[in-house]
């Protein structure tokens, strides 16, 4: 399941039927996936990222809390006009510099070689493009520089994966573009980045939900 629209800036209180109820939809969510497990899975991987931050659709702020002293600065690019609003609120109450701002995955509004880190955290699996996306992260990124990275991904097993693509067109237009059957790590490396470390798991976001593969970790140019 997606947590928030990246294909395309939405004004405050506009957009077809489909972006608000996607729009609300997450806001009301975020905080049950958060509680199940979410918030606990990125805090463990936040603990890893130093120095010159990007996060890529940062969504409301709420991993804003997790960035540590390592870090000397965050920009936090969130293409939703009110969920780029709710997040302008998280980072006055951060505890590092976060600077919160629009655009989208395919072109942040920075330098290149410019960050040290970029983060996404259930991203990749909405942006209409993975590799021009992710051609994006190694732009801005300086030599050597990471990734950090949570995301839904495919299942490993052959008959829900079957099922996930089977749902992904209908999912994919009511759920902010969310294609849960992509091989998000697959599309990592093909782009270039070293894989350090990945953590493979089932998540459910909600009581009701079933559990999605989901993966974590860092990779580096």
């Amino acid at each position: 399941m997606s947590t928030r629209p990246h294909s395309r800036v939405v004004p405050v209180g506009e957009g077809g039927w489909r972006e608000r109820f996607f729009r609300q939809g997450f806001i009301k969510l975020s905080p049950t996936m958060d509680a199940r497990g979410g918030d606990t899975h990125r805090a463990e991987l936040f603990r890893a990222i130093s120095g010159t931050v990007v996060e890529v659709g940062a969504g409301t702020g709420t991993t804003f809390q997790h960035y540590g002293s390592a870090v000397d600065s965050v920009h936090a690019v969130e293409p939703d006009a009110e969920l780029r609003s709710i997040a302008e609120a998280a980072a006055l109450k951060a505890g590092v510099p976060i600077t919160v701002s629009d655009g989208t995955a395919e072109a942040l509004p920075l330098a290149t070689n410019s960050c040290d880190w970029v983060v996404c955290s259930l991203v990749l699996c909405t942006v209409p493009d993975q590799q021009a996306a992710l051609a994006e992260f190694t732009r801005v990124l300086k030599p050597g520089g990471h990734l950090a990275f949570y995301e839904h991904v495919r299942s490993s097993n052959r008959v829900v994966a079957t099922v996930e693509d089977l749902l992904t067109p209908a999912w994919a237009a009511i759920a902010g573009g969310c294609r849960p059957n992509r091989d998000t790590l697959a599309a990592i490396e093909a782009a270039g980045f070293e894989v350090d470390v990945v953590d493979r798991f089932g998540f459910s976001p909600h009581p009701i939900s079933p559990p999605v593969a989901h993966i974590s970790g860092t990779a580096h140019l």
